[in-house]
């Protein structure tokens, strides 16, 4: 018989929720962007990002289920993101996601926002079921580089993750959003950067990779200082922009995809699977699947940057392993991957 989850994600500056059946097939999936509402200020402003949640999540939430046709009784299973991410954003998705189970008096699962990004790769359009791709297969290396966060995790299974390394200093979507800053390209940083290296010479201008030898670690604080002065090298006016882009975003595609092939090989792992904001990026992608060992997980872009679908998907398989989250459960603003 089949399962619904009823998912809701509002961790950072995208309010969502979506509708998903047995933890892969997409029925709703609705999702409000906050981008215009920050890009004048060139970064995300927690107390901007929250009341706009306030104002979304009824109609996303109406979207979702319209989207999928659903009624209140079709729903089985509600989840909703309880951290990582900003506290006050967290918090209206979730207390939504526990008003509803209340309510309807559906059991409720709270989902860590990360492990969600991972399940993207579980997930396909409910039209494409009658040819459904392949699930993942265990035991997953994954590169999980979602704004603030860069892990690398290996999952044996569901619900069994290990965080082998994770950034020390800057994530990688961090060091794009602050480069972005720098070169004056505007916010967010990774897909104006992504635009700008491509008429652009990533041998130019070398930039530096911190490679943490002896740990799965990362570390973009100093090539985010690297970037910063060769652009001050420059005289006023005549940065090389599209180089600076070429050159940073190789740098940090290097560091991830090697670390990420070396871990995959030393850990016998079966697959690769990239999540994330950052996952999105081409460069990065590309890279990966040059280098790994094994065949690479790569989501759709479209389920790369933060949406409810993922938290689904890893509600639906949580549940299965007997997961329940009490409706006492609060945010968790630095909860980690595992």
């Amino acid at each position: 018989m089949a399962m619904r989850v009823l998912a809701i994600e509002s961790s950072c500056d995208e309010t969502a929720a979506a509708v998903i059946r047995d933890g892969r097939w997409i029925e709703g999936n609705a999702v409000a962007s906050q981008i215009p509402l920050h890009q004048q200020f060139g970064g995300i402003v927690p107390e901007v990002a929250s009341r706009a949640h306030v104002q979304a999540i009824v109609p996303v939430i109406r979207d979702a289920m319209a989207q999928a046709e659903a009624t209140w009784d079709d729903i089985d299973v509600v989840a909703g993101t309880m951290g990582p991410g900003l506290a006050g954003s967290l918090i209206i998705g979730l207390n939504a996601a526990k008003a509803i189970a209340y309510a309807r008096d559906l059991p409720f699962v709270g989902v860590n926002h990360l492990e969600g990004h991972i399940y993207a790769n579980w997930l396909a359009p409910a039209s494409e079921e009658h040819r459904p791709p392949a699930e993942p297969e265990f035991p997953l290396l994954c590169l999980v580089v979602s704004g603030g966060h860069t892990d690398l995790v290996l999952m044996r299974g569901h619900g069994d993750l290990t965080r082998l390394g994770r950034t020390r200093d800057d994530a990688a979507g961090e060091a794009f959003d602050k480069v972005a800053r720098i070169l004056g390209l505007g916010f967010p940083g990774g897909p104006i950067i992504q635009k700008a290296a491509e008429s652009g010479d990533p041998k130019r201008y070398p930039l530096p990779r911190a490679w943490l030898k002896g740990s799965w670690d990362f570390s973009f604080s100093g090539l985010k200082t690297a970037a910063l002065r060769l652009v001050q090298s420059f005289p006023e006016g005549e940065v090389s922009v599209s180089d600076v882009a070429a050159a940073f975003q190789e740098s940090v595609a290097d560091v991830l995809s090697t670390k990420t092939a070396q871990a995959a090989t030393e850990l016998n792992a079966r697959q690769v699977a990239v999540a994330g904001g950052v996952a999105a990026n081409s460069a990065l992608r590309a890279m990966v699947q040059e280098r790994s060992p094994v065949p690479v997980r790569l989501p759709p872009l479209k389920y790369c940057t933060d949406n409810a679908a993922m938290i689904g998907s890893a509600g639906y398989y949580r549940y299965l392993a007997g997961v329940r989250s009490d409706l006492t459960t609060d945010v968790s603003a630095n909860l980690p991957i595992a």
